[in-house]
């Protein structure tokens, strides 16, 4: 299962959107925070080795997503992440 995850966020460095639909992906972390592209290239080594190892250190990844609206910001450098459908809207 760990490979998998690991699979996806590769895929997700390598094809930041999502085909069909060309949505843009994004590395999930167990923390629930998000990662651009980017973020998780630069880092993938801590990301593989806590995953592998199931590490609570922050880089443990859940998987690759899409985000599909809302305002997130990546974990680690802090741009701005594109949502699929753009910002949630208030009532």
């Amino acid at each position: 299962m760990k490979n998998n995850i690991l699979q996806q966020v590769k895929d997700a460095i390598r094809n930041p959107y999502a085909w069909p639909g060309g949505y843009p992906v994004y590395t999930l972390l167990s923390d629930g925070d998000l990662l651009c592209c980017t973020c998780a290239k630069d880092n993938f080594r801590l990301i593989a080795d806590s995953t592998k190892h199931n590490n609570v250190d922050g880089w443990k990844a859940e998987g690759a997503l899409v985000l599909w609206e809302g305002e997130e910001m990546c974990a680690h450098c802090g741009k701005v992440l594109e949502s699929a459908y753009g910002p949630a809207e208030s009532d």
